[in-house]
């Protein structure tokens, strides 16, 4: 048995008469329900990518809500390396890892913008637009500047004057049939980077 004082007893006996007064008053806590927070990813579309930032080319699961329907928008929300590819087995650098930012800026470029000569804005256009525009402009340039053979008579079927730089971000496969197109139109000037 304790051994308690009159003074202990008071105290005891006034804290506990005051504590059942409060709950009596409604200051009494709700029952704590215990709940488990939904997995954020428990409802998104997962898409396999490969990081635009640099020539390692990991690998990306992005995950976004909407699910085509005529008023659903798609929309990205989380951004994680991918564990399954080989370059990077899950992980990203600080700047894959931000991707989720470059995505939502309002700076990002998403179409295409032509500024003709001499003036100082730029117009949006189309992206077939676009393509019919370097297509002749590539042309034009390849058809003045092709040199078949060299003076010796040798034939070189080469065009100096126009190179290609390619996406750093590229796969192996990508970057061999990239190379293959561009070689076969003579062009020698070709460059796979990630510093640009």
């Amino acid at each position: 048995m304790l051994n308690m004082s009159r003074r202990q007893f008071l105290k005891v006996s006034g804290a506990t008469l005051a504590g059942s007064s409060l709950a009596m008053l409604g200051f009494a806590p709700d029952a704590a329900l215990a709940e488990v927070r939904q997995f954020k990813l428990a409802r998104a579309t997962e898409t396999r990518n490969t990081c635009p930032y640099c020539s390692v080319a990991c690998g990306l699961l992005m995950y976004s809500y909407g699910d085509g329907a005529k008023n659903a928008k798609k929309s990205i929300f989380h951004i994680e390396g991918d564990p399954d590819h080989p370059v990077n087995r899950g992980t990203l650098c600080p700047k894959g890892a931000s991707l989720i930012d470059f995505i939502h800026s309002p700076n990002r470029l998403t179409h295409p913008e032509y500024r003709k000569p001499g003036s100082d804005k730029w117009e949006r256009i189309s992206w077939d637009d676009a393509l019919d525009r370097i297509a002749k402009l590539m042309k034009a340039d390849r058809d003045a500047n092709f040199v078949e053979k060299t003076d010796d008579g040798l034939t070189v079927n080469r065009w100096l004057t126009t190179g290609m730089l390619a996406a750093s971000a590229s796969s192996n496969e990508v970057g061999y049939i990239t190379h293959k197109v561009i070689r076969s139109t003579g062009m020698l000037a070709f460059d796979n980077q990630a510093r640009v």
